[in-house]
């Protein structure tokens, strides 16, 4: 094997045979010439990637491999790491889309000389997206070797420019006559210029994306001619996204994550409305900051041409985040500055101290202690007052003030903490009285990570002077609306991603934000004399109390109606008296045995909620009775972490049979017309008979049996897993199997209806205290 040559995880061999990781396990077992580990350690080794495909091509495990697994295993197992894979591709692809020519004439070099003049070519588009380094460590005079490249990125500069002409230090840098976007109407605004942004092209030395040396890009070279060829299937910035996608899905706990719909409601909450303030100032190109910009999904989801600004601690994510922003951007280059990506500690180290922005997005960090509280302590941002050392959210909450115009707008994503503790009431309060705090917004549970907890967005804006401050605050409270399948007044809402009817949110929030009028149950638009009292408690709960169940007591009639029906149809679903049965000794199959003779076939669920487009029947969809939740937006790499086919994913047909594989508890589920089509959730297994010889209620009834159940779970760890081949079933004629069919049929509408009692009980007991309690309902 030769030196530096790609490795593999076992993990990474099932993905490229489609395969469980068990099986790549078996495999290691049975046969002696598989492959040896040439890496990793004893419980995790890594495998040389030319060898594992030969042997899954001799063994005819493998026709060829895809060629976006095989670049996304050549960043996996590069020498340098992944991310400095990424980055490597990410300069590739941007000289791919940007300089095709020169690109063409570097391919054509063998690999040596390919990675030496790599370096010249990959620092011209670099500067040309994101401006000149004060020191780009490039120091090269066109040669007789670079002659061929220098030619073809002259001729693809407008206005005939060439990055490898002789000047500053590798690079020539136009000045604001020579720069293309010298003449767009975004290099006249001041806080552009102040900022030091590409379109001024002043240097700095914090540029978000260095260009990698010849050395560097030697190992590279290889993942780069594959990456291109992946471009030039499916475009450069798809290629990119995919292999960030797979990035963020290999390192779950490394990154957090926005996700794409609630940066797509935060961008659409901060926009600017059509005023003519707007139109006063021209043709002004739209400035929007993020100062913790992590994966870039807040200044991805910004609508319309706009100069983005953003900063990131990480300084491999800032990089990474700049190439994607770059390789999605579609305007033109020189219409619009940036984007300008810069690293270091915002707080601590700002990279745009002189910006006004007209927006600023935000998903800060959550819950630090070490964010500066003491050599902060004299910051002139703390215009509302210090922050304590547990409030570091309200340090940035000021923050971004501090970076906004007179008149911006800011939105935030905040922990519900923020909104009531005590050490920060004396900064709320500041915020109010200065009219900068415009409205705190609850979502439910499962909008954002961490997913368990309702998190609040902050609407902010800063005050102009000699404006008025607002008298008054909106308060909103979503967390109540009803998830997709429980709509209906007898159902009860319930959070988490599973049960989240993003849709509805959306449409709470913006119409809240929009109208800025009281609505029961939803919004509240607060005096700002209320809310300042000893707590300064800003927690929407507080001020807008929770609708009662049922619609409060003018609709507790309703339910008792509805209770009243059910539980008469509940009394005729009632099971006949068990006759006894003598004992009968059926003969027995295996669901192992029915599959290998054809009578069904077994699939194994992998969608996520949100990961597909269509509806995901998920373990607790089967366990409660309820319908799949519908997907809240269009999935992305980003948001889902997967990057899964379409042909993956199991869809749903009438007569399917679904069954839990973890928890120990005995469950079947047959799909019937109205849960046909939705995708089969993770952690479930899909039983699909053969109609002509297996009924699939007797089918369902039967694998639903305690002990049957019990026999065919592993209870190796503390959660038992249930292994659905080794289920029995007795062996009779199919018209015998639908009477027993019919009998099990009815048992499940039996359990559906004590269900719907349950759930409508609840609400009528729970709406009668409360009704009595408030004085709505008389004893």
């Amino acid at each position: 094997m030769t030196e530096n040559a790609t490795e593999v995880t076992a993990a990474g061999i099932a993905r490229l045979a489609g395969v469980g990781r068990a099986a790549v396990s078996n495999w290691r077992r049975r046969h002696a010439d598989f492959p040896l580990p040439v890496g990793g350690t004893g419980t995790s080794p890594s495998f040389a990637l030319a060898e594992v495909e030969q042997w899954l091509r001799d063994q005819g495990k493998l026709v060829e491999v895809p060629l976006r697994e095989r670049v996304w295993q050549a960043i996996a197992g590069h020498p340098a790491g992944a991310v400095q894979a990424l980055i490597h591709t990410g300069c590739a692809l941007l000289l791919v889309r940007d300089r095709p020519t020169a690109w063409l004439e570097l391919a054509a070099a063998p690999d040596e000389r390919m990675a030496a003049l790599l370096p010249h070519a990959m620092e011209h588009v670099l500067t040309d997206r994101f401006g000149p380094e004060a020191d780009t460590g490039v120091h090269t005079v066109p040669s007789p070797e670079t002659s061929g490249v220098h030619t073809a990125l002259s001729s693809e500069v407008p206005g005939g420019h060439t990055a490898l002409s002789p000047g500053a230090p590798g690079v020539h840098t136009p000045s604001r006559a020579e720069s293309p976007a010298a003449e767009s109407p975004a290099a006249e605004s001041p806080a552009v210029r102040a900022a030091g942004t590409p379109d001024g092209r002043r240097p700095h030395a914090d540029r978000a994306v260095h260009t990698p040396t010849a050395r560097d890009l030697l190992p590279s070279v290889p993942l780069l001619r594959a990456a291109a060829e992946l471009a030039a299937g499916i475009g450069a910035g798809q290629a990119f996204a995919f292999l960030l996608g797979r990035q963020l899905d290999a390192n779950p706990r490394q990154y957090t994550l926005t996700p794409a719909h609630l940066a797509e409601l935060m961008a659409d909450l901060a926009e600017p409305p059509p005023t003519a303030d707007r139109t006063a100032r021209g043709q002004h190109v739209r400035t929007v900051l993020d100062p913790a910009a992590g994966t870039g999904a807040l200044l991805r989801a910004v609508h319309g041409p706009a100069a983005l600004y953003g900063q990131e601690a990480d300084p491999a994510l800032a990089a990474l985040t700049a190439l994607r922003l770059a390789l999605d951007a579609d305007t033109p280059r020189g219409a619009v500055p940036g984007p300008d990506l810069r690293t270091g500690d915002t707080l601590r180290a700002d990279a745009f101290p002189e910006l006004a922005a007209d927006t600023v997005l935000c998903h800060p960090p959550f819950n630090e202690r070490n964010w500066g509280h003491e050599e902060l302590a004299y910051d002139p941002r703390w215009e509302y007052g210090l922050p304590a050392r547990t409030e570091s959210e309200l340090a940035w909450v000021q923050h971004v003030l501090a970076r906004l115009r007179d008149g911006g707008t800011a939105v935030l994503l905040m922990p519900p903490a923020a909104a009531s503790r005590r050490s920060g009431r004396r900064v709320r309060a500041g915020l109010l009285r200065r009219g900068a705090l415009q409205a705190v917004i609850a979502l439910p549970a499962g909008a954002a990570p961490p997913y368990g907890i309702p998190l609040h967005l902050w609407v902010l804006r800063r005050p102009e002077p000699g404006v008025r401050p607002a008298a008054d605050v909106l308060l909103a409270d979503t967390t109540g609306l009803p998830g997709p399948t429980t709509a209906a007044p007898e159902a009860a809402p319930t959070g988490g991603r599973e049960r989240l009817d993003w849709p509805a949110v959306r449409a709470a929030v913006l119409d809240a934000w929009r109208k800025r009028a009281d609505v029961e149950g939803v919004s509240r638009v607060v005096p700002v004399v209320e809310l300042l009292d000893d707590d300064v408690d800003l927690a929407p709960a507080r001020h807008l109390p929770r609708p009662a169940p049922g619609g409060g007591a003018s609709g507790l009639g309703e339910i008792r109606e509805k209770l009243a029906e059910t539980l008469r149809l509940t009394a005729e679903l009632v099971p006949p008296a068990a006759v006894p049965a003598g004992s009968a000794h059926l003969p027995l199959t295996t669901v192992g045995e029915l599959a290998r003779a054809g009578a069904l076939r077994l699939r194994t669920g992998t969608a996520a909620p949100g990961s597909a487009p269509v509806p995901v029947l998920t373990e607790h969809d089967v366990l409660t009775g309820a319908a799949p939740a519908a997907p809240a937006a269009p999935p992305t790499a980003e948001a889902t972490g997967t990057d899964a086919d379409a042909d993956e994913t199991v869809l749903l047909e009438p007569g399917d049979v679904v069954v839990p594989v973890v928890g120990g508890g005995s469950a079947a589920r047959v799909v019937d017309g109205t849960t046909a089509g939705a995708a089969l959730g993770r952690n479930l297994q899909l039983l699909r008979p053969d109609p002509a010889a297996l009924d699939p209620w007797f089918l369902a009834g039967f694998l639903r049996g305690t002990a049957n159940h019990r026999q065919a779970s592993s209870h190796a760890s503390t959660a038992a897993r249930l292994d659905a081949r080794r289920l029995h079933l007795p062996r009779m004629p199919l018209a015998d199997q639908r009477r027993y069919g019919e009998r099990f049929r009815e048992l499940a509408a039996f359990e559906d209806a004590l269900r719907t009692a349950g759930r409508l009980g609840g609400l009528l007991v729970q709406g009668m205290y409360d009704g009595l309690a408030d004085g709505t309902v008389t004893p």
